[in-house]
């Protein structure tokens, strides 16, 4: 839906965004995205604007597609990671409104001690900022605690807080190589038999 809401806002103003230059986007924060963007085509637009615009598109997709579900796995995996008495943190580059409308519409709150979302932070991923503050939440040292990411940008956050980080081989997110996760997994259920 990310990627679909990108894409008509991208039409909107009239920009071809190539796959090559959209992979370095995925995992940062939307503002960050649009910052690039206005940057690298010299745009008289506001990137503040975009995001609007942008997450606009993705609010009516979100709230119109009654088939909308969870990745497979990742439900299960919560809870199971939630029972064995791990603390959960999510750390996502989206905005909290956007991270807020999923645990709502999924019932994820009660699994999870704190989120935080990157473009409320000074710096996007691929800076560490979000996995180092994620650590600090979970009380818990940076050696104790693993990310699961299926970004590049996500996994050099990832790698630069020292935290052992899980690429998740996202079908959605084909373009991404997640060559320097400490591990790479293609389902849900290989992390949950792990832990």
């Amino acid at each position: 839906m990310h990627k679909k809401a990108y894409n008509e806002t991208f039409n909107s103003i009239g920009v071809k965004v190539s796959d090559e230059l959209y992979k370095t986007l995925t995992g940062s924060s939307t503002i960050n995205a649009f910052q690039r963007l206005v940057k690298h085509f010299n745009l008289d637009l506001k990137p503040e604007d975009l995001v609007l615009n942008k997450r606009k598109r993705y609010v009516s997709f979100f709230e119109n597609d009654p088939t909308l579900h969870l990745v497979n796995g990742v439900e299960n995996l919560i809870k199971a990671s939630y029972n064995k008495g791990y603390t959960l943190i999510l750390a996502s580059s989206s905005a909290m409104v956007n991270i807020d409308r999923v645990f709502n519409r999924f019932n994820l709150n009660s699994y999870f001690s704190a989120k935080i979302s990157g473009a409320d932070l000074t710096a996007s991923k691929p800076h560490p900022e979000i996995f180092e503050k994620a650590a600090i939440l979970g009380k818990t040292a940076k050696e104790n605690c693993i990310v699961i990411e299926d970004s590049d940008n996500g996994i050099k956050a990832a790698n630069d807080a020292g935290i052992y980080v899980f690429g998740y081989r996202n079908p959605m997110a084909e373009d991404q190589t997640l060559k320097y996760a400490d591990a790479v997994i293609s389902n849900f259920k290989e992390l949950e038999e792990i832990l």
